[in-house]
């Protein structure tokens, strides 16, 4: 397949919506030309959407998002072999962009890793057109989209969590350390992410992991989320930046030793606004 650079839609221009944001602005990214053919002229009958990027890589789609002013990104799993890292190294690149993942079918295991990194919509290859075009508006207007079987799955997991027998999932006060790790699990970090943002190493970061897990009584990073979002243990808590390139292994880690203290002095959990996003309904009845 040959190289279709990423390009923008010569007939979108600001002026067409006079700046006041009207329009969804989206970014295809899917291997297919014809399947970006396809959602080109799905998009073309409605009035409010508008392709303003498309990209048949990885690389291709970070550029893009990087380059573009856009809403939403249409991102096809394919793209990567890891599909999970890919979005959520898109999202912290691209804060404000929303990104529906396109898979080749159902896949349970997936779709929850998608949901937890962050993941704003989930829809199988197959969807009908009407349906990705509601998608887009309701992910644009904050809301997450699920189909019926991935909101079961979700849903399935967050009760396996909270039906845990009490003894199991015992009311504990994590360490101001644990804390922060948890934080950044919440956010869709991987280990080495965190390692570097906390100022230690990987293994490290598992042998944290490893006790929080038998302190809350859970199984997995997912289950992990899902706590935090049942009982507010992360709430406010702030994650320290990344240490500055070109800093020497030494420097760097002073520095992020140094973030991490600043941020764990102030890093007692309260109760506010989740970190993890909210339980989701059925696509018929998001509104």
């Amino acid at each position: 397949m040959s190289t279709i650079p990423v390009s923008v839609e010569e007939d979108f221009g600001a002026v067409e919506d006079g700046g006041k944001g009207q329009f969804v602005r989206v970014i295809l990214a899917d291997t297919q030309a014809i399947f970006r053919a396809g959602l080109r002229k799905v998009f073309a009958l409605e009035d409010d959407i508008r392709v303003v990027g498309q990209a048949e890589t990885l690389a291709q789609t970070q550029s893009a998002a990087a380059k573009f002013t856009a809403d939403v990104l249409i991102f096809e799993s394919a793209l990567t072999p890891n599909p999970v890292d890919a979005v959520s190294e898109l999202l912290r690149q691209n804060p404000k962009l929303r990104v529906v993942v396109v898979t080749p079918g159902a896949d349970e295991e997936l779709t929850l890793d998608l949901f937890r990194r962050g993941a704003h919509g989930i829809v199988s290859r197959e969807v009908e057109p009407e349906l990705l075009v509601e998608c887009l508006r309701k992910v644009v207007a904050g809301e997450t989209w699920l189909d019926p079987q991935g909101v079961r799955w979700v849903m399935e997991a967050f009760r396996n969590q909270t039906n845990r027998p009490a003894g199991s999932r015992p009311k504990v006060q994590l360490t101001p350390k644990e804390t922060l790790i948890v934080s950044c699990v919440t956010q869709g970090m991987k280990n080495k992410e965190i390692a570097l943002r906390v100022g230690t190493t990987e293994q490290v970061v598992k042998n944290y992991l490893r006790k929080v897990y038998d302190k809350l009584g859970v199984a997995d990073r997912l289950e992990l989320a899902l706590y935090c979002l049942n009982h507010h243990v992360v709430d406010n808590t702030k994650v320290p930046p990344l240490p500055a390139p070109g800093v020497n292994g030494n420097a760097a880690k002073g520095a992020a030793n140094a973030a991490a203290a600043g941020a764990t002095a102030s890093s007692v959990p309260s109760s506010a606004a989740s970190t993890v996003p909210p339980a989701v309904d059925s696509p018929e009845k998001l509104s």
